[in-house]
């Protein structure tokens, strides 16, 4: 669905409300913040064919969440998780995933969106919207590629017993796999997959959501001509959330 006239003029006054006040390059450049260790983690490519993208919990949201309005050139692109490495008895934190486009660096990252949004709610910088997760996941994919998805998905669940559901009786299996084959910052249970929709060559990237459930913000990334250059899917706040408190 593409944005209405009047949509598209509100966002035009409210678009620089939208943009992100966290520095998500330094995410994917340093070596530390907020005096946690970060790394990255590449996790396969994402097939776009159509270059409509859909950021959600695979799981709970997929059958019906939205494109962003924003389209970016069809193509398969690397995934890179930025990782809080684990320490003090905790696990291992994807704090991001970002998709390049292109080899240029974001100037600006400003909220991914798909058009159809109430932005009167948008008054104050830091306000804006997101996708929620409720199995602990997230994902990146195309629209054609969820249409596969959902198709594999109906299949699945008409062959399956009444008391089957995807994720204990199908992906809980592969991420396991995963975690085996590529033990690198995931538990045993796994924290990642790229799963392949069977009969299909489209890719579609599943990860752990940070801290687990929550609502999360999705970026466009700017370069210095103005094209979209990048997608940060971000999950956590490094500074806000591992950060020492400052003095008022």
């Amino acid at each position: 669905m593409q944005p209405t006239k009047e949509w598209l003029e509100l966002y035009g006054r409210k678009r620089l409300l939208m943009v992100c006040g966290t520095d998500l390059n330094a995410y994917f450049t340093a070596d530390e913040i907020a005096g946690k260790k970060l790394d990255r983690l590449s996790v396969g490519v994402v097939s776009l064919p159509s270059g409509e993208i859909i950021v959600c919990d695979p799981l709970v949201y997929l059958d019906d969440a939205s494109p962003y309005f924003r389209a970016v050139p069809p193509g398969e692109y690397e995934v890179t998780l930025a990782v809080v490495a684990p320490d003090d008895g905790d696990c291992a934190r994807y704090a991001a995933a970002r998709v390049r486009f292109s080899d240029a660096e974001a100037v600006r990252y400003e909220e991914a969106l798909a058009g159809d949004e109430d932005l009167h709610e948008v008054n104050e910088q830091g306000e804006g919207f997101g996708f929620c997760v409720d199995a602990g996941l997230g994902c990146i994919c195309d629209v054609k590629a969820r249409d596969a998805y959902l198709a594999f998905a109906k299949d699945w669940y008409d062959k399956a017993d009444e008391s089957d559901d995807l994720y204990t009786n199908y992906f809980a299996d592969l991420l396991s796999e995963n975690a085996k084959t590529n033990p690198l910052y995931q538990r045993d249970g796994g924290d990642w997959l790229n799963w392949q929709v069977p009969g299909t060559d489209y890719h579609i990237p599943i990860f752990a959501s940070g801290f687990g459930d929550g609502f999360y913000p999705v970026w466009f990334g700017f370069g210095a001509d103005g094209n979209i250059c990048s997608l940060v899917v971000q999950f956590i706040d490094i500074e806000a959330a591992y950060g020492e408190e400052k003095e008022p």
